[in-house]
C-alpha cells in the first residue's frame, strides 16, 4: 500500500538579484512517499499556475543524480538530509507527516541568485575552463594500449572523476571554498598519462581562479566531503596542496 504524506514548505522566493527576497509558505496534503521532492515541486507548481501565481523557480535536468543541475538547502543541508544523493533523488519517504520543510538558494557570494532557488554557478566553468581540460592535440583515436594505465591510477581517477560540479561541497562550507571541486577536477586527469603536459601549470592556473571568482580558503572543516552526492574524500584536496611542490 502506498503511504500517504502531507508537508508544510517554507520556500525562499526572489524575482531577481536586485530584489529582496522573502521566504513564503505553501502546503502540499496527500502526496504519495513515492514522490521525489522536485515532483512535490512540480506538483506546487501546477497549482500555482492554476491560481494564477508565479511557479517556484528551480534547477533541474536529468533528475538521476548524473547532471548535477539540481541542487539547493533543505532545511539548511545541501541536497537534504540523505547521505550520498542529490536532490533529485530525494524522495518524500525521507520526511515525516506533517513536518516543515525549508528550501533556500546556495548561500555562497560566488553563487549570486537568480530566481528564488537558482543562483548563477557560471564561476565554475570559468574555473574548468582555466585548467581543468587536458591539452593533448586531437585527431583520430590513438592505437588500443597505446598509453598504459594501471588499475589502480583508472580506479583512483575515476573517483575524482565522478564529481558533478552542483556545488554542495562550496555552498556547505563556513568559507565557501571550492577546493573539493578544484582538487578533484586536477586529481581526475592528474593521475593520468594523458593529463600530465601542464600539469602544474593547471594546478596554478585553477588556485588563481579560485581567488579571483572570491571563493573562500580550505580550512579543513571536511563539511565538503559530509554532504557531496558522490562521496568525494576531501583527501583529494591534500593531493591538490602537495601538487605546488
Amino acid at each position: 500500500m502506498i503511504k500517504r504524506i502531507s508537508l508544510n514548505f517554507r520556500i525562499w522566493r526572489q524575482k531577481s538579484q536586485s530584489i529582496k527576497g522573502r521566504f513564503e509558505y505553501y502546503a502540499l496534503k496527500d502526496l504519495s512517499t513515492d514522490l521525489s521532492l522536485l515532483e512535490a515541486l512540480d506538483k506546487l507548481n501546477e497549482e500555482l499556475i492554476i491560481n494564477g501565481d508565479r511557479p517556484i523557480n528551480f534547477d533541474h535536468d536529468c533528475r538521476e543524480g548524473i547532471c548535477g543541475s539540481c541542487g539547493f538547502l533543505v532545511n539548511g543541508q545541501p541536497h537534504g538530509p540523505k547521505d550520498a544523493t542529490t536532490i533529485c533523488q530525494l524522495y518524500l519517504r525521507n520526511f515525516r507527516d506533517q513536518t516543515t520543510v525549508t528550501l533556500e538558494p546556495w548561500k555562497v557570494k560566488a553563487f549570486p541568485v537568480i530566481q528564488d532557488l537558482v543562483v548563477d554557478r557560471s564561476s565554475l566553468d570559468r574555473l574548468i575552463m582555466s585548467g581543468g581540460a587536458c591539452s593533448d592535440d586531437v585527431g583520430k583515436a590513438p592505437d588500443a594500449n597505446l598509453l598504459k594505465v594501471s588499475q589502480d591510477d583508472a580506479f583512483s581517477s575515476f573517483e575524482a572523476a565522478t564529481c558533478i560540479g552542483c556545488g554542495a561541497c562550496i555552498a556547505s562550507c563556513r568559507n565557501a571554498s571550492a577546493s573539493l571541486f578544484v582538487a578533484a577536477k586536477l586529481a581526475h586527469l592528474g593521475q593520468l598519462p594523458q593529463g600530465q603536459s601542464l600539469r602544474s601549470e593547471r594546478t596554478s592556473q585553477m588556485k588563481q581562479q579560485m581567488i579571483s571568482e572570491k571563493f573562500g580558503s580550505c580550512s579543513n572543516n571536511l563539511d565538503c566531503e559530509a554532504v557531496c552526492p558522490k562521496e568525494i574524500s576531501a583527501n583529494w584536496i591534500s593531493w591538490m596542496n602537495s601538487e605546488d611542490g
